[in-house]
């Protein structure tokens, strides 16, 4: 059992980080990936880091947070509307004819430059979101008749790429291969939509993805048999089996998992020191996070406790989540704080405290002055 100081310590780091959150989000309801200031082009938004930047708001109740971004995003798909017409009657050959990933925080707007933009696990993630909202009643999006309509055409678009067979650049952005984690994503998204009454979602548009998934996991793809991405099969999504996801785990931990962060695979070219691109990868610092958020879903609150403290040893020091950093060094890069590892970080702290103290958690939280909405906090 937490002590009330310890308590109060961890109540304190959820404030600070929920704040550095905030500190991205612009008037429009989407976050940037990073801190507005940074040339590296992180204060753009993504849909996959918004999607992941909102999971710390819906964790501590923060709805109406959660309700904005979800509106500006709905309004990002409904402004390229005409482009999502044209993929479904046409299947895409070209990445830019693919839904783009990032787009302008303020006007909605594609960015042109190639950047990996053939991304199909942000589609899935969003619309597994929609279907969760739906689905708990938090608040409704599908309402809005223009909300319904484009989330049909997203789910045919999912049809019309053939999602359980295409090659897209997945979660990092990088080579195209047909991807676990995106498959896994859009399987999960489809799964959470076939529940509304009025959204159609075939049965086989399920099914190929999930024959699809189950073939090549534990791999992330035929290039990559341990990937970080992979993690989030295990949590958010929950589309793996129980063999599927030990497995998962063993291969991250015994491959992956660093002092500093988590490789997100072997021979990461990313911010890699060596000329070569082999060997010193980047650590990742939310991976801790990450694995720390899944033990506690498990059951597993020794191993949960071991990666939030790591978690928690790898802030910088402002206190902040780096994105990674460099192989086997003190130094981290400049894309500080990174967001959607912020928001897993404040979930993971979030989590321990709930097991912990479930019963004292609420009123902990608006001792500090938090100034979120409990009420569906405890709605279980």
């Amino acid at each position: 059992m937490l002590s009330p100081v310890r308590s109060r310590y961890y109540i304190q780091m959820i404030k600070n980080h929920l704040s550095t959150l905030d500190d991205l989000k612009y008037e429009s309801g989407l976050f940037a990936a990073s801190s507005k200031k940074v040339a590296t082009g992180y204060d753009k938004s993504w849909l996959r880091d918004n999607f992941y930047e909102c999971l710390a708001y819906e964790t501590v109740g923060d709805w109406a947070t959660v309700q904005h971004t979800y509106d500006a995003i709905m309004k990002i798909f409904l402004k390229h509307e005409k482009k999502i017409d044209h993929a479904i009657k046409v299947k895409p050959n070209h990445g830019y004819e693919y839904i783009h990933a990032r787009f302008n925080p303020l006007t909605f707007d594609e960015f042109w430059e190639e950047w990996g933009n053939k991304q199909n696990d942000s589609i899935g993630a969003i619309l597994f979101k929609i279907g969760e909202i739906e689905h708990h009643q938090k608040f409704s999006l599908l309402k809005n008749p223009d909300y319904l309509r484009i989330t049909q055409k997203l789910i045919n678009y999912l049809e019309a790429i053939q999602y359980w067979k295409d090659s897209d650049n997945g979660m990092w952005e990088n080579d195209e291969e047909v991807h676990s984690s995106s498959i896994g994503a859009c399987v999960a998204g489809l799964q959470s939509l076939k529940r509304h009454a009025h959204l159609h979602v075939p049965h086989y548009l399920v099914s190929r993805g999930q024959n699809t998934l189950h073939k090549l996991l534990p791999r992330e793809s035929q290039k990559r048999f341990v990937d970080l991405s992979l993690l989030s099969l295990l949590y958010p999504y929950d589309v793996v089996t129980i063999p599927e996801r030990t497995q998962i785990l063993d291969n991250i931990e015994y491959h992956l998992v660093k002092q500093r962060g988590v490789v997100r695979y072997r021979n990461d070219w990313y911010y890699n020191r060596n000329p070569d691109s082999y060997s010193e990868e980047a650590e990742w610092c939310f991976g801790f996070s990450w694995l720390a958020i899944i033990y506690e879903h498990l059951g597993n609150r020794p191993k949960a406790r071991f990666y939030l403290k790591k978690a928690i040893s790898v802030t910088d020091e402002e206190g902040n989540v780096p994105e990674l950093y460099y192989s086997n060094s003190p130094i981290h890069n400049e894309n500080t704080p990174l967001g959607w590892g912020e928001s897993l970080f404040v979930t993971a702290i979030y989590n321990l405290l709930k097991a912990e103290l479930p019963k004292e958690l609420p009123k902990l939280l608006l001792d500090m002055h938090v100034g979120l909405n409990w009420e569906h906090t405890n709605a279980k």
